[in-house]
């Protein structure tokens, strides 16, 4: 009986201990299939890797040349001198003190300066504060020096996300790490240490993008639309949902998402517009010639008076990593080159790198152009991507009068301004005062009908020594404003007029007007949103919504599209010759909202 008592007792135990251990282990599982619903948020910003920040100073531009050199006399010459102080989080770096590093130039362009800051771990944000020290000469004969801060930038950097705010930050007017001011114009980069080297701190990665912080992403494209995970979050793009890089343009200046990727290295920045132009001279004719270069006072000139503007002209004369064939080549010397024989031809194809096309504008200073000393035109299909300036000393001793560097500097800049204008879109055929040639034939009956279009762009100014300037319109009858003209895109565009030789302008008779318009299967145009679109464009953006036409598409066919976007916004800027562009694509949310990326 005692036996039969212990092995009951026994058995009652053991099935009371295991109905627990299930229960428990139910009740576990449940608990953990809840926790597995919840979005959880990993806070940690450095587990990987020590904390530290490091700030480049990549460019920077004193923007007073133009100003010097228009004037009269020879204070052009004096370069400025400055240097950089760096702050982060209270550690200061000056480029003078530590390096002995003064700049004496323009521009510092392939110059880099660089500052580096050990963190606190798991710190949040830094404070980043750069200033522009200006060395300026005091006393009668300029013995003495005063240091003048001349510019001061201070930004937040967070280490969750990677991005800064304050005095600049994403989307903003000047472009993302690129600042202007009154003095100086400055590009940087901010980032932080990062353990797989991609670029994207450890909290973005884990919670936002959710890819492993462990293995470098710069190279993935998860979404397979040619633009790695690490310039798409950049950039504000989500790298696993499918974009139309090869074709959005947000700010319409002719260079795609991908052509921005591709110029990254170069300060390109797809929220704001940017020239790109790939320079080569030709070298001297003779003892009593000159090397046919671009000069760099020229090219600060150019650089400035788009800056003016909101447009970025960047102008490779030779940059460091050039491809094959790229800037700053000196060609074997060729007398004349002209339009109508179609010899620029072998210039252009084996000088012009084929990957820059329809990305670069190609600029030859050569020692003459014939009878034009200068012309812009078509070298492949019908796009005008292509400049031929002549230097030789017919044109600059007898046409431009320009005796004195000082002048010549000018005169190369103006040339090199109008023939740019007409890669532009500026042309006779579409703006009357633009290489009209009646001022040949009776010169006081032109001025008084094209004396107020004072733009490099009319033959009465293209020389004018003191203008080197595209017309901002506002003078009276027959004026126009050559800057709300223009449309960057045009270099790449066909154009509507075929210029053959012995061609004489305005030739509006050999205009041809194509009606173009936007053709997508599985996509209609909603007049609607359109409108709805429009009514709430606001905020800052590098295209003018007044001047601009809008259609928003809405997705019809789930199966002619590679991402879930079911909304495309499109805009053609309201000048002579445009088309239309895809600048951003987003969704249709059931209430009617759109919500664009």
């Amino acid at each position: 009986m005692i036996i039969i008592c212990l092995i009951t007792s026994s058995t009652i135990i053991y099935f009371n201990i295991n109905k627990k251990e299930i229960n428990t282990n139910e009740n576990n599982n449940k608990k953990t299939e809840g926790e597995n619903t919840k979005i959880v948020t990993d806070d940690r910003i450095s587990p990987l890797t020590n904390q530290g920040l490091t700030l480049e100073i990549n460019r920077i531009r004193h923007k007073g040349l133009l100003n010097e050199i228009i004037k009269t006399g020879i204070s052009w010459r004096n370069k400025p001198s400055f240097y950089v102080i760096t702050e982060i989080d209270g550690l200061k770096h000056s480029s003078h003190e530590e390096t002995s590093s003064i700049y004496n130039t323009w521009d510092t362009i392939t110059h880099d300066f660089r500052s580096i800051r050990d963190a606190e771990e798991e710190q949040k944000t830094s404070d980043v504060i750069i200033k522009i020290i200006e060395i300026k000469k005091k006393g009668l004969l300029g013995l003495r020096s005063e240091d003048i801060e001349k510019e001061k930038i201070h930004v937040t950097y967070d280490y969750r996300t990677g991005r800064w705010t304050d005095d600049d930050y994403f989307k903003d007017k000047d472009g993302y790490g690129h600042y202007i001011g009154k003095t100086f114009e400055i590009w940087f980069n901010i980032y932080q240490t990062d353990f797989d080297h991609d670029g994207i701190p450890y909290w973005t990665e884990v919670n936002i993008l959710h890819t492993d912080p462990r293995f470098d992403d710069s190279k993935n494209d998860p979404d397979n639309d040619g633009i790695p995970t690490s310039w798409e979050w950049k950039w504000g793009y989500n790298p696993r949902i499918w974009d139309d890089h090869v074709s959005l343009d947000p700010d319409i200046d002719g260079l795609e998402n991908t052509e921005e990727y591709m110029m990254a290295k170069w300060f390109a920045d797809p929220f704001t517009q940017d020239i790109y132009i790939e320079v080569d001279g030709m070298k001297k004719g003779g003892i009593f010639d000159w090397k046919h270069v671009l000069s760099k006072e020229a090219q600060q000139i150019i650089i400035e008076r788009f800056c003016q503007h909101g447009i970025n002209v960047y102008i490779d004369d030779g940059w460091p990593s050039d491809p094959v064939n790229g800037g700053g080549e000196i060609l074997p010397y060729v007398k004349t080159i002209t339009w109508d024989s179609g010899e620029f031809q072998q210039y252009y194809s084996h000088h012009f790198p084929d990957k820059r096309k329809g990305v670069f504008r190609y600029l030859l200073i050569c020692h003459s152009g014939g009878l034009s000393s200068a012309y812009a035109g078509n070298t492949m299909f019908n796009r005008f991507d292509t400049i031929v300036i002549g230097n030789d000393l017919k044109t600059i001793y007898i046409y431009q009068r320009a005796f004195l560097p000082r002048t010549q500097h000018l005169l190369m800049a103006s040339s090199a301004l109008h023939e740019l204008g007409h890669t532009l879109s500026i042309a006779p055929y579409t703006i009357e005062g633009c290489d009209n040639l009646s001022i040949f034939k009776n010169s006081m009956r032109y001025i008084k009908e094209w004396g107020n279009y004072k733009s490099v762009m009319n033959y009465l100014y293209i020389y004018d020594k003191k203008l080197v300037d595209y017309s901002e319109g506002g003078r009276g009858e027959n004026d126009q404003n050559d800057w709300l003209n223009f449309y960057l895109p045009f270099f790449q565009i066909e154009c509507n007029i075929i210029c053959e030789p012995g061609i004489m302008p305005p030739a509006t008779e050999k205009v041809v007007d194509e009606n173009l318009t936007i053709a997508l299967d599985g996509w209609k145009y909603s007049k609607e949103l359109t409108e709805k679109y429009v009514s709430k464009i606001s905020g800052w953006s590098p295209i003018s919504p007044i001047n601009c036409n809008w259609n928003v598409y809405v997705r019809t066919d789930e199966d002619t599209y590679q991402s879930d976007r079911n909304i495309r916004v499109y805009a053609r800027p309201i000048v002579p010759i445009s088309e239309w562009s895809l600048i951003s694509e987003g969704y249709l949310e059931d209430n009617g909202e759109i919500i664009l990326i």
